[in-house]
């Protein structure tokens, strides 16, 4: 199983900005069809960067949204979900 069944966000800097300080775990970028990109550590920290075009492919596949898992273990949960969902954008595992 992916995430877990949430309503998709849109990737708005509102969006962003909302989500609570200090929340932990692995997200993930997609638009229409096709994952973007798999992270972790700091949701929101991660979003922000991730807004700001500080990674090139992900500017260019343009996500239009992104859902999120709050987890103590995000090490392997994001090497699990990028094994999984097999985004573009990620060039390694981990």
């Amino acid at each position: 199983m992916p995430f877990p069944q949430q309503i998709p966000r849109a990737f708005t800097r509102e969006n962003i900005e909302a989500i609570p300080f200090g929340k932990m775990g692995c997200y993930g970028l997609f638009r229409l069809h096709m994952w973007v990109y798999v992270g972790k550590g700091d949701i929101r920290a991660r979003l922000r960067d991730h807004s700001n075009d500080v990674n090139p492919c992900i500017t260019r596949e343009r996500p239009t949204h992104w859902v999120d898992v709050v987890t103590t273990d995000y090490d392997n949960e994001e090497k699990r979900l990028i094994v999984e969902l097999k985004p573009v954008c990620n060039q390694k595992i981990g």
